[in-house]
């Protein structure tokens, strides 16, 4: 497949995509379907020369993130089967990445965890993140970045806060439209 027909078929998304009432719904959901995009990381990666894919940066940058994780963990937070996730350990663990052990919680269980090279490698992942939101922010003033990361900040609290009520009762009844 050329490149040409790979970025068509995974065109941008526009907030006009979703059909919500809300605009800041409809951007968030166009920039985490965006992001999110395996194919769209994998041509980013492949294009800035990374040997790993990217459900090894996935797997790396969670496991620096959260620490140790059993692999059924892991395939709950990468949104995948437990035998993709074995996959994705075993070329890591072969590149010298990650190490299975015993969890000390449960000797019948395993934790999967970076090496000291995995821990540099997820390290290099993170600074591509940086990378990316630095080319997205070029040209933006320093008070325009500062705000809208004190913005951000306050909403994923609050929206941290408010999934924790939502578990807990569900939604709130809707108001009625005027």
């Amino acid at each position: 497949m050329s490149d040409d027909a790979t970025s068509e078929s995974i065109r941008p998304l526009a907030p006009g995509d979703f059909p919500y009432r809300s605009r800041l719904l409809a951007n968030l959901s166009a920039l985490i379907l965006l992001w999110e995009s395996p194919t769209l990381q994998g041509q980013i990666l492949a294009k800035s020369g990374e040997t790993l894919d990217q459900p090894s940066h996935q797997t790396l940058r969670h496991l620096l993130a959260w620490g140790p994780m059993r692999p059924t963990a892991l395939a709950e937070v990468l949104g995948t089967g437990a035998s993709y996730v074995s996959k994705i350990v075993r070329r890591l663990e072969n590149d010298g990445l990650v190490q299975r052990s015993t969890d000390p919680s449960d000797r019948r269980a395993s934790l999967v965890q970076l090496t000291d090279a995995g821990e540099a490698a997820a390290r290099g992942v993170y600074a591509l993140g940086d990378r990316m939101i630095e080319e997205v922010l070029d040209g933006w003033s320093a008070a325009d970045v500062r705000r809208y990361t004190d913005l951000t900040e306050r909403f994923v609290a609050d929206a941290i806060d408010a999934a924790a009520g939502m578990r807990e009762r569900g939604l709130r009844p809707s108001e009625p439209e005027d």
